[in-house]
């Protein structure tokens, strides 16, 4: 059974859909976007994205690390990633957290990507917890697709000129 969607965010991106994938794909480039990321190690040894790729981010902290691994890659459509584990605990409290990254074409030059986060919030703790992490959750993701649209937008850009 899947677990509860707990929150949603999404951004359009001025880049064909094919350059938006390809820039999500590459795992090395999570630093360059995710404001809570300085460092991403290549746990699987590929640099890409597919079902099974497990990598280790380091936060900009200094000090908690969090392993993610995909777990479903659909090509150009969306990928599903879980977290396996971390040094703050997170994986512990939710066994279950999953992440979907969705991408849909609006038209040649814009691409809608939605993030979903899903989560079982069982027990009591949990669901106390979770009035504090889901708006942090929530807007830590905005604060990463917006990231991730400058990226690439400013990317493609030099690219089409």
């Amino acid at each position: 059974m899947k677990p509860t969607l707990q929150s949603r965010q999404e951004v359009i991106i001025n880049a064909p859909l094919p350059k938006v994938w390809e820039f999500g794909q590459d795992l090395t480039k999570i630093p360059q976007y995710h404001p809570r990321v300085n460092k991403v190690d290549l746990i699987s040894g590929q640099s890409q994205r597919g079902a099974g790729v497990a990598y280790q981010c380091h936060l900009s902290d200094g000090k908690n690390t969090c392993v993610e691994k995909d777990i479903e890659v659909v090509p150009m459509e969306r990928i599903v990633t879980a977290l396996s584990e971390d040094t703050m605990g997170i994986a512990t409290l939710l066994p279950d957290y999953v992440v979907e990254t969705v991408l849909t074409k609006i038209d040649r030059d814009a691409t809608k990507v939605e993030v979903h986060h899903f989560y079982s919030a069982k027990t009591l703790k949990v669901k106390l917890l979770n009035l504090f992490i889901k708006p942090k959750i929530a807007k830590e993701s905005q604060d990463t697709l917006n990231s991730i649209k400058r990226a690439i937008e400013e990317e493609y850009g030099k690219e089409a000129s």
